[in-house]
């Protein structure tokens, strides 16, 4: 544990939910209208985008729950981290196009985000750390 996170042990979870929001808002948004996902993936030429939107429901819904909770995190970041590269690269290379282009920029440093939590950890707050101190949870 580092200075910061003895002085602030609350910033790594703050952190951790507040970039676990657009993987969940964005998953929960494709599960309420799954057919424009599944057009957009079409549009770009993917094959089987009924299995592509099950997919990135999935990632979405279940990796933002997971960071959220700081569950799995080094595992739960290296899987967002590689589905933010390949849906930026995927879906907005398009990259003279300034929307597209700030698209793929804000996965990047989503990912640059992801990376730091799979280096360091969940921090205090979390499953994680939770597990590793080799505290039980009463029952009874």
């Amino acid at each position: 544990m580092n200075n910061v996170e003895k002085t602030f042990p609350a910033l790594p979870m703050i952190g951790r939910l507040m970039m676990a929001a657009i993987f969940l808002v964005s998953g929960f948004a494709k599960a309420a209208a799954p057919q424009m996902t599944i057009g957009y993936i079409a549009s770009v030429g993917l094959p089987f985008p009924a299995l592509g939107l099950a997919i990135a429901v999935a990632v979405e819904i279940i990796g933002g729950l997971l960071l959220a909770l700081g569950y799995k995190t080094r595992i739960t970041t290296l899987v967002l981290a590689i589905f933010s590269v390949v849906t930026g690269v995927v879906f907005h290379n398009v990259i003279g196009d300034q929307n597209q282009f700030i698209h793929l920029m804000k996965n990047i440093a989503m990912t640059g985000g992801l990376i730091q939590v799979m280096a360091f950890g969940a921090g205090a707050f979390s499953i994680d750390s939770y597990r590793n101190s080799g505290r039980v949870i009463p029952i009874g």
